[in-house]
């Protein structure tokens, strides 16, 4: 980053050497505005060559010579956004919807932006005592943060899917509601989603009177009532193996309540009011049964009504690489007072319904970050001339845009299947293929756009040069922030391998569900002449797709375990070609939707058999795989 040749920026206003002014600076003349088949330079480039005609010393000051990109209203610059909501959404609802949504759209662009700044610029700080030595385990928000809860209550960011104003329209309309909020929360869309997942989970349980009150606070629009939820889940061993990494103890109280003891590593929004989280009842000899079955989730506040913490001890704040303008936190529960809300040992079925919705969660956060970044990258083009002619106007330039835009349409018509389905599921109209298609869909999903998500910002980054890698620009955050999702809530291994127990516990229904299906939606597709190229390709990735389920089903579980994350792909890329080209279909085959669907034909739809056709899920690709990873590594024993 340093250069070796002499500069001294501060004297007779000189910010270059000597030797560059006097003898590389560049003129007018000596550089090549006919770059572009003879395109004509713009006002703006032309007041930046002008500019550096001026000798250096007499500038007042030194600036940058790019424009900031800049979008409006996210609502209505989204094409389509409001194309999927023109044709599926019924008269009256779009109306409503739309109003409230273009609405919403300017509170986002003039009050809820510069709130998500600066959250980003104060994240929360831990204390731990007070000045006269009193521990307090204190987290301290900016207001910016505590300003978002109002508005989430405000906007109904929760209420709106359990109102249900719009029948099973209304998971449809928060959802969408929060993919626009989200890429501007300063964070705040993670509590959201563990406060919609305790909302979900205690509706699933009939909302029993003792859960009342609570639910009426994580579903309120009065700021002043609402709560958001935490998901306590995480221990010391970590990762996604609860069943064996959760060792928090709980112990039945005379009143019936239950005392929790144990340390929670990893608590995201550990500012909220309440929490979900799982433990082991003891029983009278105060052992406990071990594995998922020993497991029993328990609803508990976090302060007592005095305000002081339940039973629990802030050890640290994480040092993450993102979300940083969220509390998380390591938690000890010292006889945490909570109530036990599940069967005893059914804890891990109970809290399914808070995966499932914040695992949907995830999905709008990788979809509301590719559109985010695309967006400015776009405009950006629209601004920035390089080599004599604007971004736009260099082809290899917007082909790179262009292939991040067709996977975040296919990522967003994915999105939208899912909520539309449990919008079905929740208004007990959804049949039992639909059901089905969503116990699939959302693991499919949520791996799949954690890694498109991730892969697409960072592209969109580099389309802004060296300025997307400055932090005052906001886009790093962006990536930071993104980046989580691969992680949060399943990593893609272990997503793929949840993807293949929806196959095994449904006796293979899921997949029934899912052919049948594509089948009867192809069938409508190829009766259109321009959809008819895309249409053989998706037809020939299907068939594919069958052919390798029955060849590695008959070669047993290593294989099959081998392929889970390729078959999550093919899944994936399978299903949102096929929503694109209903897309087209419902559009009247609009030019961008052809295109769209052609391009994302461009890539592999079934990843899988390729790869099965050149033995990679073979047992000794494994041994290969193992012995290739851990040559030199003092676990084989290797010296240097």
């Amino acid at each position: 980053w340093r250069s070796s040749a002499t500069c001294k920026p501060w004297q007779s206003g000189r910010f270059l050497p000597r030797s560059w002014e006097r003898h590389q600076r560049p003129s007018l003349e000596g550089i090549n505005t006919t770059a572009g088949q003879g395109q004509q330079v713009g006002t703006q480039e032309k007041q930046v060559l002008e500019d550096l005609e001026t000798p250096l010393a007499r500038r007042e000051t030194e600036t940058l010579f790019q424009e900031q990109p800049q979008t409006g209203n996210q609502y209505l610059e989204d094409a389509l956004l409001r194309s999927y909501l023109k044709t599926h959404l019924p008269p009256k609802v779009l109306e409503e919807v739309n109003q409230d949504l273009e609405r919403f759209g300017n509170r986002l662009l003039t009050k809820i932006k510069p709130l998500g700044w600066e959250c980003e610029l104060n994240p929360p700080v831990f204390r731990q005592y007070d000045a006269w030595g009193q521990r307090v385990d204190h987290i301290v928000t900016c207001s910016a943060w505590r300003r978002m809860k109002e508005i989430a209550a405000e906007e109904g960011l929760i209420a709106e899917a359990y109102e249900r104003r719009y029948s099973n329209w209304s998971r449809l309309h928060q959802a969408v509601k929060l993919y626009l909020f989200s890429s501007f929360s300063g964070g705040f869309n993670c509590p959201l989603a563990m406060t919609d997942g305790a909302a979900k989970v205690i509706e699933s349980l009939g909302i029993p009177g003792s859960l009342k009150n609570a639910f009426d606070h994580l579903t309120s629009r009065d700021p002043k009532k609402f709560w958001t939820s935490g998901q306590w889940m995480t221990e010391r061993r970590g990762g996604s193996d609860v069943a064996n990494g959760t060792e928090t103890v709980a112990r039945k109280q005379p009143d019936g309540t239950y005392r929790l003891y144990g340390f929670k590593w990893f608590t995201s929004a550990a500012d909220s009011d309440v929490t979900l989280t799982l433990a082991r009842v003891a029983d009278a000899e105060g052992q406990v049964k071990q594995g998922s079955s020993g497991l029993s989730l328990f609803f508990l506040k976090v302060r007592d009504e005095a305000g002081k913490l339940n039973g629990i001890q802030v050890q640290r704040l994480k040092d993450k690489l993102g979300t940083r303008q969220m509390a998380t936190a390591e938690l000890w529960l010292d006889g945490a007072k909570a109530e036990l809300i599940s069967a005893e040992g059914r804890g891990v079925a109970s809290i399914s319904n808070m995966l499932n919705i914040t695992r949907i969660h995830n999905v709008i956060g990788a979809v509301a970050s590719m559109r985010r970044m695309i967006s400015l990258s776009r405009e950006y083009a629209r601004r920035r001339v390089a080599f004599g002619k604007l971004l736009k106007d260099h082809p290899l330039h917007v082909q790179t845009i262009a292939g991040m835009e067709v996977q975040t349409r296919g990522a967003f018509l994915l999105l939208m299947e899912i909520v539309r389905l449990l919008g079905l599921a929740e208004t007990n109209v959804a049949s039992e293929q639909d059901q089905l298609l969503l116990r699939l869909l959302i693991p499919v999903a949520k791996l799949y756009t954690g890694k498109q998500a991730s892969a697409v910002v960072v592209e969109a980054m580099e389309s802004f040069g060296g300025q997307g890698y400055m932090e005052d620009t906001g886009l790093p955050v962006i990536v930071r922030d993104t980046l989580v999702l691969s992680i949060w809530e399943g990593t893609t291994n272990i997503l793929s391998l949840d993807v293949l127990r929806s196959l095994t516990k449904s006796q293979g229904q899921v997949m029934a569900a899912f052919f049948s299906t594509v089948q009867k939606k192809l069938e409508l597709a190829s009766s259109t002449a321009k959809l008819e190229p895309a249409v053989k390709q998706m037809q020939d990735a299907v068939s594919s797709l069958a052919q390798f389920l029955q060849a590695a089903g008959s070669k047993g579980a290593v294989t099959m375990e081998l392929a889970a994350r390729d078959f999550s792909y093919s899944l994936a890329r399978i299903y949102a070609d096929l929503k694109l080209n209903q897309h087209c279909l419902r559009n009247g085959d609009g030019t961008n939707c052809l295109h769209s669907v052609f391009r994302w034909c461009k890539q592999e739809l079934c990843p899988a058999a390729t790869a099965l056709e050149n033995s990679s899920y073979e047992a000794e690709e494994a041994l290969g795989d193992s012995a290739l990873v851990y040559e030199g590594s003092p676990a084989c024993g290797s010296r240097l």
